[in-house]
């Protein structure tokens, strides 16, 4: 839990302005309309308050799943254990991540209002279920996410403990952690994308009912490929200097408890 949620901490905070541009370049009104460079650091409240129970909820359940699956002497079940418990970390850390995602990607389109402002105008409008919409897209992106991320993290571990005799270090789990997620990022950006947009639309609008499908299909008739895959960048950037510093901190921080 505190491993988890320190490393979560760390990476929302420091990575928060390349959130900022991604989910800007993401909204329906564009770029410049959504803020541009301006109040970069906007929803930044929701962030730290969601941050570390959300990371922390991952882990608990990422680990406790991975021991009580079979572990297999066939090295191919190992993928298929990392896979089953990424997933079932995320379908329950998006129970805290949807909320704070829905606060946090509302403030950064709207830099003049605040958070607290954002979040009473949601309940108020649309209730609890507001601050749930685009659960079902957030765990649809997150669990390919995982299904590529903790996989290709685990064996890079693997392989580079093989190639020099011993366990890898911190930093090199941190390193395996950025190429893994800046990979995985890369290939499911037009999930989140769908979910950005999602989020941000007007209530009782057709794309706020969370139809993913329609969310997709509807950027790809009026801005083609390079709206499924915008913030591409940005988002892979985050992600791969995410990936070293969450990963990286998860592992020190699990090394210095236990």
């Amino acid at each position: 839990l505190k491993a988890g949620g320190v490393a979560g901490v760390c990476v929302d905070l420091i990575l928060f302005p390349l959130d900022t541009v991604k989910t800007r370049l993401q909204s329906p009104q564009g770029f410049w309309k959504a803020g541009g460079f301006r109040g970069i650091y906007a929803g930044v409240p929701s962030t730290a308050i969601g941050s570390f129970p959300n990371a922390a909820a991952f882990f608990i359940t990422y680990e406790n799943v991975k021991s009580v699956l079979p572990h297999g002497s066939a090295s191919y079940l190992t993928p298929v254990t990392h896979m089953v418990a990424a997933s079932f970390g995320e379908v329950v850390a998006c129970l805290i991540r949807v909320p704070s995602e829905v606060v946090k990607q509302r403030a950064q389109v709207s830099p003049s209002a605040s958070t607290f402002r954002i979040l009473s105008h949601t309940l108020y409008h649309e209730g609890i279920q507001g601050l749930y919409r685009g659960y079902k897209s957030t765990v649809l992106r997150e669990i390919p996410f995982s299904l590529v991320q903790f996989p290709l993290w685990e064996a890079l571990k693997d392989l580079w403990s093989w190639k020099q005799g011993h366990v890898v270090d911190s930093w090199q789990s941190a390193v395996c952690g950025a190429f893994a997620g800046g990979f995985a990022a890369a290939v499911t950006t037009p999930l989140d994308v769908a979910k950005t947009r999602i989020m941000l639309a007007k209530a009782g609008s057709a794309t706020a009912s969370g139809n993913v499908l329609a969310a997709l299909g509807g950027i790809w008739r009026t801005q083609g490929l390079s709206g499924l895959f915008a913030g591409v960048v940005p988002r892979m950037a985050a992600i791969s200097l995410g990936g070293f510093i969450f990963l990286g901190t998860y592992e020190k921080t699990r090394e210095l408890l236990l």
